[in-house]
């Protein structure tokens, strides 16, 4: 007897995200030792870090700014009184036995995140409201590395490496109101972008910057009930979390079809075999017996540090990028999504440049040359004052569009001024008729037969003629007047 497929329109899932973004501050969160990657291991700690009798954590102030950033980044409140927990749970790379968490009074809370899902590229996004839990600050563990062969269990021991323990993390819980993979993926990719934005830190999920922990459920779509929450942890790119959502809710879906019970618990994505598999059962909040932490005063924060630390988010930019510049919903998505090629964007289309060419040479011929290279924009040569005269240049008539492709890569590499490049070498454009008929004469007594076959009606074969005055010009002619005088010798 076979199983039907499940029926995904029967049930709805309930999807949430919690969210740990390590960040990237120069030392860690309540001790002065610095949080350098790829340190040799047991290098950076510290007695603090290591929770030796009778030290004093101090919050560094810097982990305080940044979470302060993004809770007004989320649309939270920023809570003018909060303070810090002991979260107790006992393993080999937790060294106090402990973690200094936020329980019951986190720096933010009750705050949004909108996103926007697009079926095509080009086609207008929805916009859709993420609910924001919470926002806290906590200490990452340290690391076990499982060395060895063993027959049955896999390893024969493990190593420590306490150097990530006491690096700062923000923890930020959304709300269950995720419907579907794609939705969760783009809740995270903002959640990166709003990072990168605020310089808090990278963002990158594949070196554990950026961690995502799943909890799905599915429940009858006339259900107002939850049904049995299912965390999914070892997700590792934006496609791995869609993959992994929409992997697990079919699991859940032919589970409760077929009669079986859900059991709360924690489940792991392989990425080899594309499902998840069971990893434990999930602990409750009172497995970790909470307590205020006694050594760490309660924080205040002032209205001055929240002027202060406000600043334009992406989902801001794009909507300001399209009205104020009258851009694609495409092409604001692809210059807000990293703040450096925003910043370099605007301040190009501040040189008095067209906005809308600037944004087609930053994101195409310019983004190709950052995706080859793989260098960062800021790193160009070719400054945004500079990207300005050459999108003039054009304008103005002075080179052709072709010309602009021409020496762009050179630019690129080497910068200075298109201006002077153009002079140098005698690349300014055609405009004068009386340089450019006798040219056009040549090219229509060289191809007699396509002038026969345009004069037939033919009109397409006029695109031919351009590309020869083009080719016999090295590009240098004026496109528009040439167009013109081969329409009025062609159609005479």
């Amino acid at each position: 007897m076979t199983t039907a497929a499940p029926t995904k329109t029967k049930y709805e899932a309930v999807i949430g995200l919690e969210t740990h973004c390590q960040l990237n501050t120069a030392t860690k969160i309540f001790s002065p030792i610095s949080t350098e990657f790829g340190a040799s291991p047991n290098s950076n700690v510290s007695p603090i870090c290591l929770g030796y009798p009778g030290v004093l954590p101090v919050l560094n102030q810097k982990v305080l700014e940044s979470a302060v950033k993004m809770g007004l980044a989320l649309n939270c409140q920023i809570a003018p009184y909060s303070k810090f927990d002991r979260k107790h749970y006992f393993y080999a790379d937790l060294p106090k036995n402990y973690q200094i968490s936020q329980y019951d009074l986190p720096i933010a809370q009750n705050g949004w995140l909108e996103i926007e899902i697009a079926d095509k590229p080009t086609s207008d996004p929805v916009r859709k409201q993420i609910g924001i839990t919470r926002l806290h600050m906590e200490e990452d563990a340290g690391k076990l590395v499982h060395v060895g062969s063993d027959r049955l269990s896999g390893s024969t021991h493990s190593l420590v490496d306490f150097n990530r323990a006491g690096v700062p993390l923000l923890e930020i819980v959304s709300e269950p109101d995720l419907r579907t993979g794609k939705e969760a993926a783009e809740y995270a990719r903002e959640l990166r972008r709003m990072i990168r934005y605020l310089g808090i830190g990278d963002g990158n999920m594949q070196e554990g910057s950026l961690r995502c922990d799943v909890n799905v459920s599915v429940r009858p779509t006339d259900s107002e009930a939850f049904g049995t929450k299912i965390e999914i942890k070892n997700m590792n790119s934006f496609n791995a979390i869609e993959r992994a959502i929409d992997y697990e809710i079919d699991r859940q879906i032919k589970a409760l079809e077929n009669g079986e019970d859900l059991s709360q618990e924690t489940r792991l994505w392989e990425e080899g075999s594309q499902k998840t598999v069971s990893m434990r059962s999930k602990e409750g909040s009172s497995d970790y017996r909470y307590f205020p932490e006694p050594d760490i005063p309660p924080i205040k924060v002032s209205q001055a540090q929240l002027e202060k630390w406000q600043s334009e988010l992406p989902a801001q930019k794009r909507h300001r990028y399209k009205q104020e510049f009258e851009l694609s919903a495409y092409d604001a998505g692809v210059l807000t999504d990293d703040r450096d090629v925003a910043e370099y964007f605007e301040q190009a289309v501040a040189a008095n440049a067209d906005s809308k060419k600037v944004a087609n040479w930053v994101t195409q011929d310019i983004a190709a040359h950052l995706n080859e290279n793989k260098v960062k924009i800021g790193d160009l040569p070719l400054t945004p004052n500079y990207l300005a005269e050459l999108v003039n240049l054009i304008d103005e008539g002075t080179i052709s569009g072709k010309i602009g492709k021409e020496i762009l890569p050179e630019l690129l590499t080497e910068g200075g001024s298109p201006k002077e490049l153009v002079e140098s070498r005698g690349l300014t454009q055609i405009s004068d008729a009386s340089q450019l008929e006798p040219i056009i004469d040549e090219v229509l007594a060289d191809h007699p037969q396509e002038v026969e076959k345009y004069r037939g009606g033919k009109k397409k074969l006029q695109g031919f003629f351009v590309g020869q005055v083009m080719k016999r010009t090295s590009g240098r002619a004026d496109p528009k007047l040439t167009n013109q005088l081969l329409g009025q010798k062609l159609n005479s």
